[in-house]
């Protein structure tokens, strides 16, 4: 990997012990990027919690950097106290600070509404103790008010304490660029890293867009059906989509790239490839 460009992955705590041998491969095959960090999510409602933490430290035994998600969405501040305190007893100083979302059917009822307040929590519990990255939303939030009200939210989290943010993943270059430019003029000025994801299949992408408010533009979701059951030839296809955006992403001066992998490395080191030539 060009030392020009970080790279940091993203993946979800394995259910079975076969996901575990898998994503310790996957581990292994993306560890050749000398990526920053492994991000490790939590589940909704912290539905996860027990899982992340044991996922962060498979990947730290692994010489690499794992970082776990910390969402606060029905969550008391003890919860939060006993899992920053724990975090501390590992020697884990890096968290990716989320709202979160409620488990299906549940009503959020925790001491937190907001990511802003368990960044303020975090600062007011450790201090600087912690590297906080917080999330961003190039094509807004799906419950946002308006786009200045999105904004305003997120300059909340950075005011909380929040050293940079990841995006949630876009199609459109122009979104993340016009996002940057609006945060210029918010002076908001921490390095906001853009979250990428690849393409598997055109119903996953669907259902993973439709939950987070992220656009697939109508030229691609077209192209992409008309492959139908060929998926091979859509992952190809999106390959070379997501190899273009991200050099677009590159030639900007991006401050890196974050992959959501879905524990699967073989797409993600095709992009990486194409990038790096």
């Amino acid at each position: 990997m060009s030392d020009k460009l970080s790279v940091s992955f993203e993946f979800f705590p394995p259910r079975t012990e076969e996901g575990v041998l898998k994503l310790d491969k996957t581990i292994e095959t993306l560890s050749i990027y000398r990526p920053r960090f492994f991000s490790v999510t939590f589940g909704a409602g912290g539905s996860t919690k027990t899982k992340t933490l044991e996922t962060v430290l498979r990947i730290k035994s692994s010489n690499n950097n794992g970082v776990p998600h910390l969402s606060c969405i029905s969550a008391s501040k003890e919860d939060i106290r006993s899992l920053l305190n724990e975090y501390k007893t590992h020697d884990i100083n890096h968290l990716i600070a989320l709202r979160g979302d409620n488990p299906s059917g549940a009503i959020g009822n925790g001491d937190f509404k907001y990511a802003n307040e368990l960044i303020s929590f975090i600062r007011e519990e450790t201090g600087d103790y912690f590297t906080i990255q917080a999330g961003a939303y190039p094509e807004y939030h799906p419950e946002a008010e308006s786009t200045t009200d999105d904004l305003n939210n997120f300059k909340r989290k950075i005011e909380a304490g929040a050293n940079s943010a990841i995006t949630q993943f876009f199609f459109n270059a122009d979104a993340y660029f016009r996002f940057i430019e609006e945060c210029q003029k918010k002076s908001i000025s921490v390095p906001i890293i853009p979250g990428i994801m690849p393409i598997y299949n055109i119903k996953q992408l669907s259902r993973f867009a439709s939950n987070c408010g992220a656009e697939i533009p109508r030229w691609l979701r077209l192209k992409l059906e008309s492959y139908d059951d060929d998926i091979q030839s859509l992952r190809d296809y999106g390959v070379d989509v997501i190899s273009e955006l991200c050099e677009t992403l590159i030639q900007y001066g991006v401050p890196g790239i974050h992959f959501y992998t879905l524990n699967e490395s073989k797409i993600v080191s095709r992009i990486i490839n194409n990038i790096s030539n």
